[in-house]
């Protein structure tokens, strides 16, 4: 059996794909960039070898069974930075921009630094790098550092940091345990799921201890936010990701830990998916 570019995608979204899902699996089963998609277009009636046609309908039942595309092709784009991803790290989502967007108008416009100095920065759990390494290049004058409690998952920010040329600070560790820095802003996209949470079986090729949190999936916050007041500068930030249904919750223990100017950030979809807080001049 052969197929050519075009049958093959047919093929694969009759199966249940969508068309950019097809398009991105068909191309790095062609060795093209993900990029790429207008080339599929110039070659809709080029013939997929048997090897190719074996590569594409392995992706296509790996997708099918939910695995992220992420993963079968080993990248995925970023706040428009290009990151190695593999099974060791979260898939990226686009939700998690939000926090970034945040965190850069914070450096721009509400720190409390003086002119000239460089703005510092502590990613918490920061998985493929994706959040300190978008800070760190929208920002080059910052001093951005990341930590994670997973060997792998540093391995693999550190080689995106290499491949990027961003001078981002890896170190292993839970949360801000043993962090005897100060910081202007602290990040994180940490755990927040629920402990038997019905998505769970939706995120099953995803590393768990990236995304479970306790019985109300607050376990993590409730880790960094007492500790984070200490590892602020007086005026600094600590902005989180949550839940879709954490915003009151989150809020709530940043107030009780004393944080000033709390508040929520919705994502595209308008779900208020960040909350965070400044830490008293």
């Amino acid at each position: 059996m052969t197929l050519c570019v075009q049958e093959a995608l047919l093929q694969a979204q009759a199966q249940g794909l969508t068309r950019l899902e097809a398009e991105m699996l068909l191309l790095h089963a062609l060795y093209q960039s993900t990029h790429a998609r207008a080339w599929l277009l110039t070659h809709e009636s080029l013939v997929l070898s048997p090897a190719q046609l074996e590569q594409f309908k392995n992706s296509t039942q790996r997708r099918l069974n939910l695995e992220p595309v992420a993963y079968i092709v080993g990248c995925k784009e970023f706040f428009g930075l290009t990151l190695l991803i593999s099974n060791q790290v979260l898939d990226p989502r686009p939700d998690t921009e939000t926090l970034v967007m945040w965190a850069l108008e914070t450096l721009n416009t509400a720190l409390n630094t003086t002119p000239n100095s460089r703005p510092s920065v502590m990613d918490l759990g920061t998985g493929s790098g994706a959040v300190a390494l978008a800070i760190q290049h929208a920002r080059p004058d910052a001093h951005v550092q990341a930590l994670d409690c997973s060997a792998a998952a540093l391995e693999l920010a550190q080689l995106n940091a290499q491949q990027l040329n961003l001078n981002v600070k890896f170190r292993q560790g839970s949360w801000l345990e043993g962090v005897l820095d100060t910081f202007d802003l602290i990040v994180s996209n940490p755990p927040y799921i629920r402990t038997g949470d019905a998505h769970l079986h939706a995120l099953r090729h995803e590393p768990a201890l990236a995304l479970v949190s306790g019985a109300d999936g607050l376990h993590a916050i409730k880790q960094i936010v007492p500790s984070a007041a200490a590892c602020l500068k007086p005026g600094g930030w600590l902005l989180l990701e949550h839940g879709f249904d954490q915003a009151e919750s989150t809020r709530n223990l940043l107030a009780e830990a004393g944080f000033k100017n709390v508040q929520s950030r919705p994502d595209l979809a308008g779900i208020e998916r960040c909350s965070g807080g400044q830490k008293a001049l």
